[in-house]
């Protein structure tokens, strides 16, 4: 992984005196041994998240790039729990990426190993299943209603201002666009969804958008 601007050791201490600064408890001492202990295996899956998408160079990360910065932080947090199910660094990096990208996604959520965030301010993403080429830009919801989750297909993209409620079955290739909201509604997949009043419009869209956002 090429670390833009710093190396491992500072980007080690960059974290934790974020960490620190932000929640100044009597565990302030055990959370740089704990980000220590598994940020190589979380810089891992950010290098493969990252040589994922189009936009951004294959292998490098840039930790004063937004988006690439909340994804970073969702991993180490996640790593972490998988690997050790260490409740205090995982709670604080998780606040961490709420506080500074408004990035609400909690450490035992599993993200894919190949997603992208476009703008992470008001992004809400409730415990469920992401497969691979997952994207989502600002103020979007996957959320639950009384009668369950969503489950979503492969290639999933969420325009600004989308959400998707409830036990919808969000189906491979569908693009939500601006606006759009399912709730307990399902998709044929392959299409563009559109607000369009009490009911979403579907459209088979004109060129291949997931192609636009990732290296497929």
């Amino acid at each position: 992984m090429d670390l833009k601007g710093t190396d491992r050791g500072r980007l080690l201490d960059y974290v934790a005196a974020q960490i620190n600064q932000w929640f100044p408890d009597h565990y302030a001492g055990d959370v740089r041994p704990a980000i220590d202990r598994d940020l190589d295996s979380a810089l891992d899956r950010l290098r493969t998240c990252l040589t994922g998408v189009r936009v951004w160079r294959p292998g490098e990360f840039d930790y004063l790039h937004s988006s690439q910065y909340t994804i970073f932080l969702y991993y180490l947090a996640n790593t972490i729990w998988r690997n050790r199910q260490q409740e205090n660094p995982c709670t604080k990096l998780f606040y961490l990426n709420k506080a500074l990208n408004g990035f609400e996604c909690f450490y035992d959520n599993d993200l894919p190993d190949v997603f992208f965030v476009g703008h992470s301010v008001g992004v809400v993403l409730v415990r469920a299943k992401y497969p691979r080429h997952f994207a989502v830009y600002q103020n979007c919801t996957v959320g639950r209603d009384h009668g369950g989750g969503p489950t979503l297909e492969e290639g999933v993209v969420m325009y600004p201002g989308s959400a998707i409620i409830g036990p919808c079955r969000v189906r491979a290739r569908s693009y939500l666009a601006a606006g759009a909201v399912l709730i307990g509604r399902d998709t044929p997949g392959d299409c563009l969804v559109f607000a369009a009043g009490a009911e979403p419009v579907f459209k088979r869209p004109k060129r291949d958008i997931l192609a636009d956002i990732f290296r497929l």
